[in-house]
C-alpha cells in the first residue's frame, strides 16, 4: 500500500509562507527541517489539523495548519497558506490554523480535557489547566510561533496553557519541551 502523497508537498510550499510571516526572524527565503510534528482532533472529522515544528537556521517556528476539502467560509484570504492535491482526498485548502475556528475549539477542547496529542519526530502536546480554569469562561489563545524551551507561562488571566516537545536539531537529537500555547481569560 503507498502512502498518500500531498502536492505541492509540506518542503515546497511551507519555506515561503514562512519568509512572508511577521514573526519570522530570519531573512530570505528560508531552508526548513522538521523538528516534530502532531495532530490534533476535529470530532466532526471534516477538517485535518496538524501541527508542524519546523527548524530554519537556528530558531523553531511553530506552524499549526487545517486542511479543509472546500474553502473556510468568511476567511480572510491572508489566512489561506496553499491549494494542493491529496493523493486519496483530492483538493485540500490549506489554512494557517490561527484564524480557523475548528483549531480554536480543538485547542482549548486540549486544555479543558488535559489531553494530549502526539505525533512523529519528537513532536507532542498536552494540555494543563490554571487553578483558575473555567468550563465557561471565554478565552483567547496565545501561540507561541517561535519556540523555546522553558515552562509553562503562568500569571493574572492565564486559564491554561499547552506544552509541548520538539526536536531542534531533528531526527535523532536530544527533545526539547516548552510552551507551545496560553489560553487567557478574555
Amino acid at each position: 500500500m503507498t502512502a498518500p502523497t500531498l502536492t505541492p508537498h509540506f518542503r515546497d510550499f511551507l519555506p515561503g509562507w514562512l519568509a512572508r510571516q511577521p514573526w519570522y526572524l530570519g531573512q530570505g527565503v528560508p531552508s526548513i527541517a522538521p523538528a516534530g510534528f502532531f495532530r490534533l482532533e476535529d470530532p466532526a472529522g471534516a477538517v485535518g489539523i496538524e501541527t508542524h515544528l519546523v527548524g530554519a537556521a537556528s530558531h523553531v517556528y511553530q506552524i499549526p495548519m487545517t486542511y479543509r476539502g472546500a474553502p473556510l467560509p468568511d476567511a480572510d484570504p491572508a489566512a489561506l497558506i496553499c491549494t494542493a492535491e491529496h493523493s486519496e482526498l483530492g483538493p485540500r485548502w490549506i489554512y494557517d490554523a490561527v484564524r480557523d475556528p475548528v483549531w480554536t475549539a480543538a485547542l482549548t477542547r486540549l486544555v479543558a480535557e488535559e489531553g494530549q496529542a502526539e505525533g512523529r519526530g519528537g513532536g507532542r502536546a498536552r494540555g494543563l489547566r490554571s487553578a483558575s480554569w473555567r468550563e465557561d469562561a471565554a478565552a483567547t489563545i496565545d501561540l507561541i510561533r517561535v519556540l523555546a524551551a522553558g515552562p509553562a507561562v503562568g500569571g493574572p488571566g492565564v486559564l491554561g496553557v499547552v506544552m509541548g516537545s520538539w526536536r531542534p536539531g531533528g531526527g535523532d537529537a536530544a527533545p526539547a519541551e516548552g510552551c507551545l500555547a496560553v489560553l487567557r481569560a478574555g
